[in-house]
């Protein structure tokens, strides 16, 4: 399958650098999150009153650097279909995939503290979504990763941003929210 979909494809610079524009968005949304929590650390004085939609991020965000290292310096389980610079690359599982498939699932959990219109809230879940499935399709259609790389980078960004749902939960019944 994995040779099928690469020759089929081949290799295209131009979606690789459309998925490195997608992860630097994922990226954005992140550092917005990160941001509205240090100013509610800092007006707030308290890493417990800072909201919980934020604070739970945090072990899914550790959980997908030591994926991230794990795959990429000490179980490599596959290379890249393609040579950089004259090096084979670990290439499971797809990084871009799987950060933003995190990040943005995250993020689809935490909006509803942040938007109460429930339109705009599904239109941005669904423009997340969206962006989701086309950086998994751009890794791809690049030539950068074998289908079964971005098949594992979903796998693993969905099984994180449950995690970050679920702590999510716990946090809140805690709390008593």
């Amino acid at each position: 399958m994995n040779d099928k979909i690469f020759e089929f494809f081949g290799i295209n610079e131009t979606w690789d650098k459309v998925s490195d524009i997608l992860l630097v968005l994922a990226f954005v949304v992140l550092a917005g999150f990160a941001l509205m929590g240090l100013l509610q650390l800092i007006k707030r004085k308290s890493l417990k009153k800072v909201d919980s939609e934020l604070t739970a991020m945090i072990p899914s965000l550790i959980l997908t650097a030591v994926i991230y290292f794990v795959f990429e310096k000490v179980w490599i389980l596959n290379f890249r279909p393609v040579l950089i610079n004259g090096v084979a690359e670990p290439s499971f599982p797809s990084t871009h995939t799987l950060v933003t498939v995190t990040i943005l699932g995250m993020a689809i959990l935490a909006l509803p503290k942040y938007i109460k219109s429930k339109k705009v809230r599904v239109l941005i879940d669904l423009l997340m979504i969206a962006v989701m499935g086309f950086v998994a399709f751009c890794r791809v259609a690049s030539g950068m990763h074998w289908m079964t790389d971005v098949l594992g980078g979903m796998i693993f960004g969905i099984d994180l941003a449950l995690l970050y749902g679920g702590i999510l939960r716990i946090v809140k019944e805690r709390k008593g929210e």
